[in-house]
């Protein structure tokens, strides 16, 4: 049984390999990955008892996405077998100037079409103290969305402490919804928000003088951005917010805040990433990383300076999942950033 639960979709992901350009040669690299995903498998690297909810069909696809998880100690055992496909997402990496792409292969993916009444929550969420989400699954579809509201209104009432990263896909929400119509809902039932520097704006329509295109940071805007989502949802008791600067798609500086109700407004240590190996998957790495922090240490500030050097250290690592443990992250959080062989 797990103690920590997220909820949403698990894709196949196709990418070039190296930084090569789509179908520059004949190959992918296959592996797994998908943010809720990405957050489970962090938390059982970390110790942590995690479980991971979805729908996938039952074909052989399916099974050796079960099998990945389970690879990783993840209970896979609140997972719906239905529906007839998984879905895919294609992944270029940029190098230097060119951004890397992401193309999304999702629809009638098996937890799209799920429907309200599909899982049986009491069941999912008994003994089980914390669940994630993201505002990804409620993206894909109405059906999606109704189920993800239903998902996180049923844990409140399990008693259980609520996760969401935010999550802003503007490829997905094209089914009639705006991301704000939707996610607006959905966070009324969240206690740890989480986001990056466009996701309050473009998922909740929160708006601060921040340019998100912008190389440079203001942290005064970020501590006024978070503080206004406090006070519009006054069940939320903590939000964080990565603070990204991306000079290239190789170089990035990262950072973070965090604002608790009880401690108030923190920033964290800023790291600055050179030869970036794969980003995809920083935010939730974030995410796992501030969880595991959250309940592993009394002060804030230790946990988000977890959060953010366990996302900077999954920069280094390719593919979604961030394979890395408690103490290489508490090494990078001591100052030990060498990089040194270590024998």
């Amino acid at each position: 049984m797990a103690d920590y639960l997220s909820f949403g979709e698990i894709m196949l992901r196709l990418k070039t390999p190296g930084h090569e350009r789509f179908f520059q040669s004949p190959n992918f690299e296959a592996t797994f990955g998908g943010g809720e995903a990405n957050v489970a498998v962090a938390l059982s690297n970390y110790g942590l008892s995690s479980g991971f909810v979805t729908a996938l069909p039952d074909n052989d696809v399916g099974a050796s996405a079960i099998g990945e998880l389970k690879r990783f100690g993840v209970d896979t055992s609140r997972i719906r077998r239905a529906g007839d496909r998984v879905g895919i997402y294609f992944l270029e990496t940029g190098a230097n100037q060119r951004p890397s792409k992401v193309i999304y292969d999702r629809a009638h993916s098996s937890i799209s079409e799920c429907h309200i009444g599909d899982f049986d929550w009491e069941a999912i969420f008994a003994g089980v103290k914390w669940l994630h989400i993201t505002g990804i699954t409620p993206a894909l579809t109405q059906n999606s969305a109704d189920l993800s509201i239903e998902c996180v209104q049923q844990a409140k009432k399990a008693g259980l402490t609520v996760s969401c990263d935010f999550n802003f896909r503007g490829k997905l929400w094209t089914y009639g919804k705006s991301a704000p119509e939707v996610m607006t809902e959905l966070v009324k039932y969240v206690d740890v928000g989480i986001a990056n520097e466009e996701d309050c704006q473009k998922s909740l329509g929160i708006s601060v003088d921040v340019d998100v295109e912008a190389g440079e940071l203001d942290t005064r805007k970020y501590e006024a951005l978070s503080e206004k989502v406090l006070e519009l949802y006054p069940d939320m008791s903590t939000i964080a917010i990565t603070l990204r600067e991306s000079h290239s798609a190789d170089r990035n500086g990262w950072s973070a805040c965090l604002r608790d109700r009880e401690s108030g407004f923190k920033l964290s240590r800023r790291y600055e990433i050179t030869d970036i190996i794969d980003r995809v998957g920083g935010g939730d790495s974030f995410a796992s990383a501030l969880i595991y922090g959250l309940n592993a240490y009394e002060d804030r500030q230790e946990s988000l300076e977890f959060a953010v050097a366990g996302s900077c250290l999954k920069h280094s690592i390719s593919g979604d999942f961030n394979r890395v443990s408690v103490s290489e992250v508490e090494k990078l959080m001591g100052g030990d950033g060498s990089g040194r062989v270590q024998r």
